[in-house]
């Protein structure tokens, strides 16, 4: 465990593991979006504290480093601090680790505050400043937010939004940008980082038209519309 961190324990379930028994990266960033929310419920600056507020959390970007991938029925501890406010912007890291301390992934993310009415940045309340604890950065290589994506790369079928791809905003939840990305990544791809960029909102009959790019160690996915309009870049590194 680190200190000061707000943890939460947890078991790997047989829904959240590939055919080899190993949670998915997908279940992994699961487990650290429920983190962030059970802390941010507990402290009483959950879901309806921002709705009375007219104000929402969006993710900009994660970066997801894996150690290792625990199996099928281990224990694990899930813990998440934020570490800086600037302006609008809240960053926040997480960690996986074993009931015996080993680490086994962490993570860097970016969070903007939207005012929902206007669509505009918002900073945040005394509250939050109050309420959330800043904690020191973990120690980890901190890659770029921005993806770079090589090549034009390779256009597949569309991808249009259901309503099992939104969450409570009623837009695409994150991780479901993630779990459409993972489809163009090869079988037995062994992923150790994940860094994801998330630019714009899709919602429920969006169409999204994937750019596939696989290079030697590194598969980039973006996800756009017919227009252009990028919505969401993924790149999944060996």
């Amino acid at each position: 465990m680190y200190d000061g961190m707000y943890y939460y324990d947890g078991r790997i379930r047989y829904s959240e593991v590939d055919s080899e028994g190993k949670l998915t990266i997908v279940s992994l960033l699961d487990y650290f979006q429920d983190c962030s929310t059970f802390h941010s419920e507990d402290l009483g600056l959950g879901v309806e504290y921002l709705r009375e507020h007219g104000l929402v959390w969006v993710l900009a970007s994660w970066q997801i480093v894996v150690e290792r991938s625990p199996r099928l029925c281990e224990r694990v501890e899930i813990g998440t601090a934020p570490y800086e406010f600037k302006a609008f912007m809240g960053m926040r890291n997480f960690a996986m680790t074993t009931p015996q301390g080993e680490c086994l992934a962490k993570a860097n993310s970016v969070w903007t505050l939207l005012d929902v009415n206007t669509g505009k940045p918002a900073l945040p309340t005394e509250e939050m400043l109050n309420g959330y604890v800043i904690r020191e950065k973990l120690d980890m290589e901190y890659a770029p937010r921005k993806i770079v994506i090589p090549g034009e790369g390779t256009r597949r079928e569309p991808i249009v939004v259901k309503k099992h791809h939104l969450d409570t905003n009623h837009h695409v939840n994150n991780g479901q940008y993630v779990a459409m990305a993972l489809e163009f990544v090869p079988e037995h791809f062994p992923i150790h980082q994940l860094r994801a960029e998330y630019k714009r909102q899709a919602f429920l009959d969006t169409v999204l038209v994937p750019r596939v790019a696989v290079g030697e160690r590194s598969v980039t996915v973006d996800l756009s519309d017919e227009q252009g309009a990028m919505y969401f870049t993924a790149e999944f590194t060996a």
